[in-house]
């Protein structure tokens, strides 16, 4: 098994989760000369039916992100490379590389434009010019290389990457429009939708390094065609229909005339928009923009639209492919690739020149560029620059804006929350000449207020000031606007005409009398970390879950709205149940228990205040490291100034679904206090994990059975006796019954992947013929929503009618539509991933690792795997010695992110001594 590609060349035998836009064509037809046709629907052994043209692909644990390698597909000649050796994710990201519009260098599609062929006919001027142009490009691609691999090494400066010149573009052929001009047959300029004006040409400065940087726009008469010239030279569309309907209907006669699914219409329109058919026309490529599509199906596509002028070389083939891969590694874990990585991903695609169609894409805004100071070990020293001064090598990083923006995001978002933040004042903080009659008496009053006994609500009695806010002296009680909070989450919100509520600030006396309450010294630790930082990283398993729970606690008795966030409905229900147990007379606790989506939805919690920003002064982020970019983003955006924030969990299970991995970054940087729990997790299981986490597997003393190794010698058998344990022997020996017994396997795909297991699993606990799309009332499903790829919800089918399948989702009621059922967003879920229980526990847990699932096993899928029974774990081994190995060697698959370098650059703007007198 290959560990050596790029994210998205998985084995046709696996599925991809739902919303993961990494998909294989399983029995594609190949095509005259090798190539390969866009697949036609498959069905899943379980009775799933694939959507038509998605590819049934790998979203196991052997390829989700940070976990392991999957092979490359079968008739697929130019298997990409893996940048980090990172497989793709089980659940994904939509792709979103949008069409180019009307006259953005699009292929002419009239009646007009120039036939298959035509450039045959060009005049022999043209052909020299041709030629010329071509070796010039040449060239400059080579000398471009070697400045990558110069800056990589550290012998040149960074800049001369980024402002390496473009190679010119020939002239375009006879028959194609120029650039801007419409084509035959195409709508007049004044009918197509007004699109954006042309930035004016500017002249950029050498980026710093980690931030990003783009090459300099010039004169058109130093790099290539000015503005208004002709297009870029490439095979022209094949002749089509002036017009085509309107949205889904009108790509339907695309894809038709490319051979390809018309079930794919309704996403391509959705994806690329009101002119999605005209896109698709001029160029076809753009089809990798739709989610379950890959380079092959799209090849088939386009060589059936463009016949002969189709070609490996087609600079709009190569442009869609750099997005299309970037866009993989997204799906794999990273936020960004290395030039390198990325290079020669598009060579083993077949691109001719992957170095110009690399500058092609920076120049054209496509992608971003980054570098990064490369501090590892045995890497080369600094060299001495011009000037004589030494100058680091750096590593130049490619992303996607959205991904870059995200990371920048966060880690703005986090440094601000730290540079706002202004810890409560002592009477010892006033200044020494005091303050006047009138500013002592309004501080009494609030020291007053904050001492007074609590309410029923869980606030001090003398909470409404119509005074302004003084806390003890200090600025940082007195926000303007900003609502007061009751410890059951309503908000006080301040009008012109109406009572001002003061937030609370609990003094320094406060915040250390609740931290001598707290239930164990980690706790107390965490709480003063608290009181006195506006971010704090906590780290433990799961027996520390309780100290986050103790800090909301004490919080919440100071009179602060403070609220936990857990990452699926499983984790919030143990938070709640922590929150109950450690004030079991104060049942409003239990309210502070919410799920990171319900929350930022406004469907759970606080709400937001006028400004839009959550109302809450301090919020604790329980199974942080599950956390991508993208909602890490929009959760820090969303807290207002000065608010406290708390990011909980374990370091040893997985990452996040999607792409990032924030909480691994934000130790890594030392960018906060960090507190690590010294609460251990007791009993034989506990023991257990606790082993693994420092690589040692070691066999554990299980009295009452709480640890069960069953060997099996191939994945028959392991599925035999996963059905036995589920079914008969866990309920029997330990009275758990079958539906609190989660089984958890490496992946989707195999001979005793989550397909298999759950259609063995449906068969003996639930037969039925799978009348609602595959489904019968009772089966247990893993439902992925839409709008959350990466976030698994389990539930159970109560029913099915017109408005789709009906789940019973941790007691809330759930309607799929029938078409996302249809896409695969519902499962089977006896069996799931090691992604997929991320963040939840079941009394008890069966691992199954048949002996295909060797190569992608890593310390912290075992961890995770191995920790999510909370009275028993049964393990059916059939990989023999592969599993302490992993343990032992494969602590991670690492993923290239650059949040890490983001944050200590701020941590070094921040200590940087100021120059001014």
């Amino acid at each position: 098994m290959s560990t050596d590609r790029l994210a998205g060349d998985t084995p046709p035998e696996q599925e991809a989760a739902p919303g993961t836009a990494d998909a294989q064509a399983p029995a594609a037809a190949a095509a005259p000369g090798g190539s390969t046709e866009p697949a036609a629907a498959a069905a899943t052994p379980s009775g799933e039916a694939a959507a038509p043209g998605e590819a049934v692909a790998s979203d196991d644990d052997t390829t989700a992100p940070g976990n392991g390698p999957a092979e490359a597909a079968p008739g697929d000649a130019t298997a990409a490379a893996a940048p980090g050796n990172a497989g793709a994710a089980e659940d994904g990201r939509t792709p979103t590389q949008g069409a180019a519009g009307p006259g953005e260098d699009a292929a002419a599609s009239g009646p007009e434009a120039a036939a298959p062929g035509s450039e045959a006919r060009t005049a022999p001027a043209g052909a020299a010019r041709d030629t010329a142009a071509s070796g010039s490009a040449q060239a400059t691609a080579a000398a471009l290389a070697a400045a990558v691999r110069a800056v990589e090494s550290g012998e040149r400066s960074a800049a001369s990457f980024f402002n390496a010149p473009r190679p010119a573009k020939p002239a375009a052929p006879a028959g194609r429009p120029a650039q801007g001009a419409p084509s035959p047959g195409s709508p007049a300029p004044q009918d197509r939708p007004a699109g954006p004006a042309p930035e004016p040409a500017r002249q950029q400065p050498a980026p710093e390094p980690g931030g990003p940087a783009r090459p300099p726009v010039v004169d058109g008469d130093a790099t290539g065609p000015a503005s208004g010239a002709a297009a870029p030279t490439s095979p022209a569309a094949a002749p089509g229909p002036g017009s085509y309907a309107p949205g889904a209907e009108g790509v339907r006669q695309v894809l038709a005339a490319g051979d390809a699914p018309e079930a794919l219409a309704d996403r391509a329109a959705e994806v690329l928009g009101e002119r999605a058919a005209e896109a698709l026309r001029e160029d076809p490529w753009q089809l990798l923009a739709v989610p379950g599509v890959r380079p092959e199906q799209a090849d088939g596509f386009a060589r059936a639209l463009l016949g002969p002028a189709c070609g490996p070389g087609d600079e709009r083939r190569a442009q869609a492919l750099v997005g299309w891969l970037l866009e993989q590694a997204a799906v794999a874990g990273h936020s960004a690739l290395e030039a390198s990585a990325l290079r020669a991903a598009l060579a083993q695609r077949a691109v001719p020149d992957p170095d110009d169609a690399l500058q092609t894409a920076i120049a054209d805004g496509a992608v971003l560029v980054f570098q990064d100071a490369i501090e590892e070990p045995g890497r080369p020293r600094p060299v001495t620059d011009e000037d004589g001064e030494e100058a680091q090598p750096v590593r130049i990083l490619l992303g996607l804006d959205r991904f870059a923006m995200a990371e920048e995001s966060v880690a703005d978002g986090l440094a601000r929350l730290l540079n706002t933040f202004e810890a409560a004042a002592g009477p010892e903080d006033h200044p020494a000449d005091g303050p006047t009659p009138d500013e002592d008496a309004t501080a009494e009053d609030a020291t007053e207020a904050e001492l007074a006994p609590a309410t029923d609500e869980g606030r001090p009695a003398a909470e409404t000031d119509t005074t302004p806010a003084a806390d003890n002296g200090t600025e940082a009680g007195a926000e303007a606007g900003r609502p007061a909070g009751h410890a059951d989450g309503t908000t006080d919100h301040t009008t012109d005409d109406t009572t001002v509520a003061r937030p609370a600030h609990p003094s320094p006396a406060e915040w250390e009398a609740a931290a001598a309450a707290a239930p164990s010294p980690s706790a107390a630790e965490l709480i003063r970390a608290a009181a006195h930082s506006g971010l704090v990283a906590h780290t433990g398993a799961e027996a520390a879950r309780a100290e986050p729970a103790a800090l909301l606690a004490a919080a919440r008795s100071l009179g602060l709205r403070a609220f936990g966030a857990t990452h699926t409905e499983n984790g919030r229900r143990r938070l709640a149940a922590d929150l109950t147990e450690g004030a079991p007379g104060d049942t409003a606790n239990g309210t502070a228990a919410v799920t990171v989506s319900a929350l930022l939805s406004g469907q759970q919690g606080p709400g937001r205040d006028a400004d839009g920003a959550l109302a809450l002064d301090l919020l604790v982020v329980l199974d942080a490291p599950q956390l991508d970019l993208e909602t890490a983003a929009l959760l820090v955006e969303s807290l207002p100034d000065g608010t406290r924030l708390v990011l909980s969990g374990d370091p040893g299970v997985l990452w996040s679904a999607g792409p990032g991995r924030l909480f691994a970054d934000l130790l890594a940087a030392r960018f906060c206090p960090q507190v690590a729990s010294r609460t251990p997790d007791f009993g034989p299981i506990g023991e257990l994990v606790s082993g693994i986490g420092i690589g040692e597997l070691s066999q554990v003393e299980a009295p009452g059975k709480e640890v069960v190794i069953v060997p099996v010698r191939d994945a028959k058998e392991a599925v035999h006796r996963t059905v036995q344990l589920v079914a008969d022997s866990v309920p029997r020996a330990l009275g758990v019954p079958a539906d609190r017994t989660q089984v958890i396997t490496v992946g989707h795909g195999g001979a005793a992947g989550t397909r298999a297991l759950n259609a063995a699993l449906k068969e003996r606990l639930n037969p039925g013929p799978g009348r609602f799309g595959g489904f019968d009332p009772g089966d247990r499903v893993a439902y992925a929503p839409a709008p959350a790829p990466g976030r698994t919800v389990p539930g159970t089918v109560t029913g099915a009618d017109a408005a789709g399948l009906r789940l019973d989702c941790d007691g809330a009621a759930v309607v799929v539509p029938r078409e996302q059922v249809g896409a695969g967003a519902v499962r089977h879920g006896w069996a799931l991933t090691a992604h997929q229980a991320a963040g939840m526990r079941w009394p008890a847990a069966v691992v199954v690792l048949p002996g295909d699932a060797a190569g992608g096993l890593t310390r912290a899928w075992v961890y995770t795997a191995f920790s999510r029974g909370e009275r028993h774990l049964s393990v059916v081994q059939g990989v023999d010695q592969a599993l302490p190995r992993a343990v032992a060697e494969v602590p991670v698959k690492e993923r290239t992110t650059r949040l890490r370098t983001l944050l200590q650059q701020s941590v070094q703007t921040t200590q940087e001594p100021s120059t001014a007198d």
